[in-house]
C-alpha cells in the first residue's frame, strides 16, 4: 500500500507465487504402529506414543493440502501434525512440497520433514501438470501451454466455447468481464497427473472440477451471517491469497476485508490494483491508485467481481470462517510474513511507523 490514502489497510511487500504438489496422503504403516498412534490420539498426549526409528513409507498423491500432508505424517507417526504445520508456516513453503512416496522413519523433527518434503520424494509420482497458487486464469493457461505443448488458443477457447463448464461459474456476467476472466479463480492450484495424450478440454476440466470439489468440502454455514454468497467468498479467498504472509494471518485478514464490508469502507487492496494493471509495477505507487478499473479497489465499494487469482484451500477456509475481530487495518511488521492488525487508523499508522523503523517496510 501507499501512504498517500489516509485509509490504507495493508501494506506489504509483494511475494512470488509458489509452487503447490498436492494430493490425497495415504500413509503405509504397521499394524502395531496404527495401534499405537491410535491409542496416542485418544488420550491427547503432547509427544507421539511410537518408538523412534522405525521405518514407514509415507504417500503423497493427487489430491491433499499441506494441513493434510501433516495429519497424514503425523498418523504415520513420523512427526506431530501441529509441529510440522509450524515449521512449514514458518519457512513459508506450504505450497512447494512435493508429492510421491517417502522413505521415512518415526518421530524425526519437524524440521527434517519439511526438507524432505522440499527435496521430494524417493520414489516420484510422476510427472504432471502444476498449476500455481495465486495466479490468474491468463498466466495458468499460458504455464498450461508451456508444460503441455498445446498452443495457449487452445486452451481459451475450451474455456470459452463452453466445452468446460462448472456450477461456479457465475450465471451472469458482470459488466467489464469477458468470457475467459469469467473463470477467474475456478482453476484449482494443485498438482495433477494426466495422461500424455490428454486434451485442453480435459485438462481444464479436471482443474474445474477440482475447484467444485474443494469447494464442496468447505463449511459455508457462516455466508448469512457473513452477508455474501459463495462466489463472493472465493472472491475474498483470492485477495487473502495474495494478502497473506503466514497461515495464522488469513482469518485475520478475512475479517478486516469483511469488517470493511459491513461498513462500506472501500477494501483498498494492492493486489486489486495489480491486477488491474496487468502486471507488477514492482511497487504500487499512488499514481496507479487511479486507474479506472471494477477491480481497483480503491476506486470501487466493496469487492471486484471477480476473484484475482487461485487461492489454496487454507485461503478458501477462511473466507468461510473468518475471526471475529473489530480490526479495519494491517500492515506488514515481520520479515516473515505476519502482520499487525488494528482497529482504528491511529493504531495503524504507529504500526506503519515501527515497521519502516524495523526496516521491515520502505
Amino acid at each position: 500500500m501507499t501512504e498517500s490514502t489516509a485509509a490504507t489497510p495493508t501494506e506489504r511487500r509483494s511475494k512470488r507465487p509458489l509452487f503447490i504438489a498436492v494430493g490425497a496422503v495415504v500413509a503405509v504403516v504397521a499394524l502395531v504402529l496404527a495401534a499405537r498412534f491410535l491409542a496416542s490420539a485418544v488420550t491427547g498426549g503432547q509427544t507421539l506414543d511410537v518408538e523412534p526409528g522405525i521405518a514407514v513409507a509415507v504417500e503423497i498423491q493427487a489430491g491433499s493440502s499441506a494441513r493434510e500432508i501433516a495429519t497424514s505424517m503425523e498418523q504415520a507417526g513420523v512427526v506431530r501434525a501441529g509441529e510440522l504445520r509450524a515449521v512449514i508456516a514458518q519457512q513459508g513453503v506450504a505450497s512447494r512440497l512435493q508429492a510421491g512416496t517417502y522413505y521415512l522413519e518415526t518421530l524425526m523433527t519437524p524440521e527434517a520433514v519439511t526438507e524432505r518434503l522440499l527435496t521430494g520424494p524417493d520414489t516420484p509420482t510422476g510427472s504432471g501438470i502444476i498449476v500455481y497458487e495465486g495466479h490468474d486464469v491468463r498466466r495458468i493457461l499460458a504455464g498450461l501451454a508451456a508444460e503441455t505443448g498445446y498452443p495457449v488458443e487452445a486452451f481459451e477457447e475450451a474455456l470459452t466455447s463452453g466445452a468446460v463448464t462448472s456450477p461456479l461459474l457465475p450465471i451472469e456476467v458482470p459488466e467489464g468481464v469477458d468470457e475467459l476472466t469469467r473463470w477467474e479463480g475456478l482453476l484449482f492450484p494443485a498438482h495433477y497427473e494426466m495422461p500424455e495424450d490428454a486434451t485442453p478440454v480435459e485438462i481444464l476440466t479436471a482443474l474445474a472440477d477440482e475447484t467444485v470439489r474443494r469447494v464442496n468440502t468447505v463449511d459455508w454455514t457462516r455466508l448469512e451471517e457473513l452477508g455474501v454468497t459463495r462466489y463472493e467468498a472465493l472472491i475474498v479467498a483470492s485477495l487473502i491469497q495474495r494478502e497473506a504472509g503466514v497461515e495464522s494471518d488469513r482469518p485475520l485478514i478475512a475479517s478486516v476485508i469483511y469488517n470493511r464490508l459491513e461498513e462500506g469502507i472501500p477494501l483498498q487492496i494492492d493486489a486489486t490494483v495489480v491486477y488491474a494493471l496487468g502486471e507488477s509495477p514492482g511497487r504500487v505507487l499512488t499514481e496507479h491508485l487511479e486507474i479506472d478499473s471494477p477491480w481497483n479497489t480503491y476506486r470501487i465499494e466493496g469487492l471486484p467481481p471477480t476473484p484475482i487469482g487461485t487461492a489454496q484451500m487454507e485461503s478458501i477456509e477462511a473466507a468461510a470462517a473468518p475471526a471475529h475481530t473489530n480490526y479495519f487495518f494491517y500492515v506488514l511488521v515481520s520479515p516473515d510474513g505476519r502482520h499487525g492488525f488494528s482497529t482504528t487508523y491511529e493504531e495503524h499508522k504507529a504500526k506503519v511507523a515501527q515497521a519502516k523503523k524495523d526496516g521491515v517496510l520502505p
